[in-house]
């Protein structure tokens, strides 16, 4: 067997208790153990797929309320730390055996290009880059975030860089098959995780941060389930089968295995079958092909329907749901803090007055899991829920008319959705006015009860805040929602921070102040009023922004305050604050 060397990694990718999870990629089959300067240890063997070989490490052991280093052996010998790489070690920090009283910070943004060096395109500094190279800088344990929230197009299947086009020019000798310049298999998706994750600063970032992911369209395609017709076209293409079977198998192995708690991975059918198997290519596959099925079980036909109230109707097709179809969307807790992540676009409604962002399966475990004891409720979405409202009555002006009975207005408005981009919550009205009825009650003290129908569990105390974690636009902004008639006293905002490291065309971003402007948002409503669309009961005012340039964001929780700051880069790499914005409670 081949000597075998560290690839990609390490990632640290969740500390829960005394345990954490270690993911790497190898160049060859290998045993893994990650082992800390403290004694905790963990090992296993790699799972090999399409040539590639990767493992998940749980480490057990750790000291509660401690930061200790680590280093990774590669059948042996000690792979990481690299000698003389002049970065910091890398540390695992565990929060409390009590953490109820600690802080919780989230640091979280989207929509990451490659490294200035790789992409063509003359890009503003990378934010991730300039707050690894900070922490660097001022390596104290203390100062890490206790988690990393990344919310969509971590890579980009259809924007490659240089170095990916020559490889995929040597591959697409024969014309009118695959995209010339998009990624189509496995191996193509691997060398896109290889180019990003391999950059210096962000190796060692995730090797001492522990991350979590979701992915947004560009880790498939741009715009990805934007409509039923889209969907049609895009599986006519010859190409397409396998673009969409390697997109989900990739996302599982690097980004999604890794979000799991060590009981999680333990207990995930397709991890069980990969490292059951000599060779998982052909598990991957038809899991694959399996998962991009499973969207189509939800026909429309369904009895399962969300009511005004944002319940889910009881039907056998929620129970049908859980049980046979692979869920992308998770839940943690972090201190008093619950992090709620929502898959976005595997999983769309897309029939023709039926849409929804999420099917009634997975809306009936959201609303379980938005029910429980905590002080503050996190829900991460790729795309967000509140846009600029001139923006938002635009794109729910346009779902009305595509569900129009006349057929040129439907095709018509189908034309406008798929050519402007008007997928986001807004274009999918019945989950939108469904989240923020859910937030009403939550932040009311009047929501009780858990399963497919709430209102029939125990009560629970509002929480102190709610704040839906956003990325997708290419622009940064808080905005606080209002709801109408209702006594809601916990504050419910939007944070949206991207992109990490790419921008906005200088065009687009006088239509999107616009859309903050009273007077366009006035008229959009009007425009959106006169199609049809319903008054919504939620208003919301922006805050803070826009802000057009790369940047991250941190969410603070201390007690029942809750506090979120945004930073941009400047020319020269750096950090700058570019908004502060208390959300609740006391600075």
């Amino acid at each position: 067997m081949p000597d075998s060397r560290l690839l990609i990694g390490p990632l640290l990718r969740r500390v829960v208790g005394t345990r954490a999870t270690v993911w790497v990629e190898t160049s060859a089959p290998a045993v893994v153990t990650v082992r800390t300067a403290e004694g905790a240890t963990g090992t296993t063997k790699t799972f090999s797929a399409y040539g590639h070989h990767y493992a998940i490490v749980v480490v057990a052991g750790l000291t509660p309320d401690s930061a200790t280093r680590y280093e990774v052996l590669i059948d042996g010998e000690v792979a990481w730390p690299m000698p003389e790489s002049g970065f910091p070690p890398s540390v695992i920090r565990t929060r409390a055996a009590d953490d109820r009283d600690q802080p919780v910070s989230l640091l979280f943004g989207s929509c990451r290009e490659t490294t200035q060096h790789a992409t063509a395109r003359k890009l503003p500094p990378d934010a991730l880059d300039a707050y690894a190279r900070r922490l660097i800088a001022n390596p104290d344990p203390a100062a890490l975030p206790d988690l990393l929230v990344l919310l969509g197009d971590q890579v980009y299947a259809d924007v490659t860089s240089p170095t990916v086009r020559k490889l995929l020019k040597r591959r697409r000798r024969r014309p009118g098959g695959a995209p010339a310049t998009q990624v189509v298999s496995f191996d193509e998706y691997t060398k896109l995780y290889l180019e990003s994750w391999r950059d210096p600063e962000i190796r060692w970032l995730f090797s001492t941060v522990p991350s979590v992911m979701i992915f947004d369209d560009h880790e498939v395609i741009d715009d990805w389930n934007t409509s039923a017709s889209w969907r049609t076209d895009l599986r006519a293409q010859p190409w397409w089968a396998e673009r969409i079977r390697s997109g989900l198998a990739s996302y599982w192995v690097y980004q999604h295995l890794g979000n799991l708690a060590p009981d999680e991975i333990a207990a995930d059918p397709v991890y069980a079958e990969v490292t059951a198997a000599e060779d998982a290519t052909g598990v991957l596959h038809a899991f694959g092909e399996r998962v991009d099925k499973e969207a189509d079980l939800y026909d429309g036909s369904s009895s399962a329907r969300l009511t005004p109230r944002g319940d889910l109707e009881p039907s056998h097709e929620t129970q049908r749901w859980r049980a046979v179809r692979y869920q992308w969307s998770y839940a943690l807790d972090l201190g008093r803090t619950r992090l709620v992540m929502l898959d976005n676009r595997s999983s769309r409604v897309l029939q023709s007055g039926n849409r929804a962002m999420l099917p009634p399966g997975e809306w009936s475990w959201f609303l379980d899991r938005a029910h429980g004891v905590y002080d503050h409720l996190v829900v991460g979405a790729s795309l967000p829920w509140l846009l600029p409202p001139g923006i938002h009555h635009v794109e729910a002006w346009n779902e009305r008319l595509a569900d129009s009975r006349r057929p040129w207005v439907g095709k018509a408005s189908e034309r406008l959705r798929r050519a402007l981009d008007l997928e986001h919550w807004a274009s999918f009205r019945r989950s939108f006015d469904a989240l923020g009825e859910l937030f009403a009650r939550l932040g009311s003290g009047t929501s009780a009860g858990s399963g497919a129908r709430v209102g029939t569990g125990p009560a629970y105390p509002a929480p102190a805040s709610i704040s839906v974690l956003s990325g997708d636009v290419h622009h940064s902004y808080v905005a606080r929602a209002r709801f109408a008639d209702r006594a809601v006293r916990t504050p419910v905002h939007q944070l949206t921070c991207s992109p990490i490291h790419n921008q906005v065309p200088a065009a687009m971003r006088p239509l999107m102040r616009l859309g903050w402007n009273p007077g366009p948002a006035a008229a959009a409503r009007a425009l959106a009023r006169s199609a049809g669309v319903p008054r919504s009961s939620v208003r919301w005012k922006k805050l803070a922004g826009p802000y057009f340039g790369n940047a991250v964001a941190t969410l603070t929780h201390r007690g029942r305050s809750a506090e979120v700051v945004i930073e941009g880069t400047t020319s020269d790499g750096h950090l700058r604050e570019v908004a502060r914005q208390l959300l609740s409670g006391r600075a």
